[in-house]
């Protein structure tokens, strides 16, 4: 006997818990199988043998179960029919090389593969030529999914203890193993940023080895986290399409854990020890990368960079990724601030302190990501992007201070300083007058190094006029000034109309 309440399911001693249980363990074999085919190796006939495995897995998963709960309506001929262009799209791996199909076959895929298996089990009522079909796509490929991320764990736990009613994700160490598990792709898409960034971080990652001695933590760990990653994902996606009707239990909660969360608090919370361990993972490898970044600002980084690397390229790279890992912080920090359950007091505690650690970790991102700029733009020059680029970081770290003060402050809106915060950001960045300033930075380069982008300097609203006609006052042999001087003039004129009167235009007719 089947039923749509979920996770209830895996008490019933019916043969479909046991299969329940061999479609978790054919996951884990799946998610191992895909670190093998993937993980060092670019993708190539490795793609056809992951398609294949994929579909054995989802149609033993739904045996029996095709179309869902009821009959179908009509799109099963779509379905079937899309395994047309997924084939196709599949053995292109093993046929060509061109970069840029490659990267976009990989999303191709994705999104025909969703749709295919939403077809098939009748997960969406909608038809699939409407937009909502769509959207209701991202929803059970991006989120639902992890709504029943707990279930792995529920099943193990009822199988080693033959419990009922304990569930795993209750208990403090399925807790913390939720939070590991999610800390895990933030760790990844973090770890690699950061790696990118600092070639010292790099090297430090290179020599740590695992507990066999074989491999590299981007070798052995990397392939752990990899099949996790494709186990955990395939198995809850599965999940989520073969219960797709929430139905409300004897207690009047939801199946869904996700929309039971939405029933009781009008909205999403985690739990604050998961919610803790997810943030302490990651505040150990940032103290550990922020004690790097301290050596690189007082100039010790020297004595630690790898053979053959110069610290002058060393300091120029990277401040792209910190950017990138800092914004990646702010939504840490506001899922910190708003989407963790309160309970206990040392809990609170804990909470704020992640938080603290996770907001200082990343001023010194910032405040190295800013000296990595000023020395690049030195040795490559001022432009308008990276001008902003400046303006932004100021920005940022303005925002990052008012944060620290809400963590420790209750009462303090965060909400209303944010936004006049920004107000006066945008006002102030109107009145810098970057053109004028881009000018002045390359002429007192140019001053210091000999080197100079004139054609640049040409792109340059008449904001920069004034500055332009000291260099060509001071070096009237320099290639290329003078058409610039005089195209900005030119330009100037031909605004004539006391419609158009500004003062940039004013003066560079002057």
């Amino acid at each position: 006997m089947e039923h749509g309440d979920g996770v209830s399911d895996m008490r019933d001693p019916a043969p479909w818990q046991k299969r329940y249980e061999r479609m978790f363990v054919l996951s884990i074999l799946f998610g191992l199988g895909s670190q093998y085919l993937f993980v060092g190796a670019p993708a190539g006939l490795s793609a056809v043998v992951f398609v294949i495995g994929f579909y054995g897995l989802f149609f033993y998963s739904i045996k029996g179960r095709m179309g869902g709960f009821e009959k179908w309506q009509g799109q099963a001929r779509s379905g079937w029919l899309l395994f047309i262009p997924i084939f196709l799209l599949t053995i292109t791996y093993a046929l060509y090389a061109n970069h840029l199909f490659r990267q976009l076959n990989l999303f191709a895929l994705f999104a025909l593969i969703v749709s295919q298996t939403v077809l098939m089990t009748s997960s969406s009522t909608k038809p699939w030529y409407r937009g909502i079909f769509y959207t209701e796509l991202l929803f059970l490929a991006l989120v639902k999914p992890f709504a029943f991320i707990g279930v792995p764990f529920s099943l193990i736990n009822e199988r080693l203890r033959g419990k009922e009613n304990i569930s795993f994700t209750k208990s403090k160490f399925g807790k913390i193993s939720f939070g590991l598990l999610l800390a895990a792709p933030i760790l990844i898409v973090v770890v690699s940023l950061l790696a990118s960034a600092d070639e010292i971080f790099l090297s430090w990652l290179i020599e740590i080895p695992d507990v066999f001695g074989r491999f590299s933590i981007g070798d052995g760990i990397w392939r752990i986290i990899v099949a996790a990653f494709f186990a955990f994902y395939v198995f809850c996606y599965l999940w989520g399409l073969l219960f797709n009707k929430l139905k409300d239990t004897t207690s009047g909660m939801a199946a869904d854990p996700q929309a039971a969360a939405l029933k009781q608090n009008g909205r999403i919370e985690f739990d604050p020890i998961t919610a803790g361990t997810l943030l302490i993972s990651i505040n150990i490898v940032y103290v550990l990368f922020v004690v790097i970044q301290f050596s690189y600002l007082f100039g010790a980084a020297n004595g630690l960079l790898p053979e053959g690397s110069a610290y002058a390229e060393y300091a120029r790279r990277g401040f792209t990724e910190l950017i990138m890992v800092a914004l990646i912080n702010v939504l840490l920090l506001m899922c910190g601030l708003h989407l963790i359950r309160r309970t206990s007091a040392a809990a609170e505690w804990i909470r704020k302190l992640a938080l603290t650690v996770l907001i200082g970790c990343t001023i010194v991102m910032l405040v190295s990501a800013y000296s990595r700029l000023s020395l690049y733009e030195e040795a490559y020059g001022f432009t308008q992007t990276r001008l902003l680029v400046h303006g932004f970081m100021l920005y940022l770290g303005v925002l990052l201070v008012i944060a620290l003060l809400r963590i420790w402050g209750e009462r303090f809106s965060m909400g209303k300083a944010y936004i006049c915060v920004s107000i006066i950001a945008f006002v102030v960045m109107n009145y810098a007058n970057l053109d004028a300033r881009i000018a002045s930075n390359n002429i007192d380069r140019f001053e210091r190094t000999g080197n100079i982008d004139v054609a640049y300097l040409g792109t340059l609203s008449t904001d920069a006029a004034p500055e332009l006609r000291k260099l060509q006052k001071k070096h009237p042999t320099l290639i290329g000034i003078n058409e610039v001087v005089d195209r900005l003039e030119l330009q100037a004129h031909h605004r004539s109309k006391w419609q158009s009167w500004n003062l940039s235009q004013q003066r560079a007719k002057e």
